[in-house]
Parts: structure tokens; C-alpha cells; sequence
């Protein structure tokens, strides 16, 4: 069988499909977890706070000669 990502949800009582999917019997499955939207704004907020401390606006503009070096 191969490898599919399919979107699912937890219905407070079992893990439902968002689409209908054929699996077959005794398929084995892989459950990720994925982070809540507000959660992973959080983590985009702080990610883009830290790159504002490291890379000011006093940071000069490097050109594709400069990396090369």
C-alpha cells in the first residue's frame, strides 16, 4: 500500500476521516498530531521576534558576491 497523508479528526470518541478513504483490513496507520492554529502562532510570533533581534534593520544588504566569498 502506499505511503497517503489523509485528513482526519478526533470526534471525542474515535479518529474519523475528513474524506472517505479505502483501507484495507489491517492497514497499518501512523498518527501525528498536529499543533493547534493559535498554538502555532504563537511559535510563528516568538520565531519571527527572534529573527527581528538577530537580523536589525541596521543589517547590511549582502549581495550574492558576498555569500559566494
Amino acid at each position: 500500500m502506499p505511503k497517503v497523508t489523509l485528513p482526519a479528526h478526533f470526534d471525542g470518541e474515535q479518529i474519523r476521516l475528513d474524506e472517505p478513504y479505502k483501507l484495507q483490513k489491517d492497514a497499518r496507520l501512523l498518527v501525528v498530531l498536529m499543533a493547534e492554529p493559535a498554538e502555532h502562532e504563537k511559535w510563528t510570533a516568538v520565531s519571527e521576534a527572534a529573527l527581528v533581534r538577530v537580523y536589525g534593520s541596521d543589517e547590511p544588504e549582502y549581495t550574492i558576491e558576498d555569500v559566494r566569498r
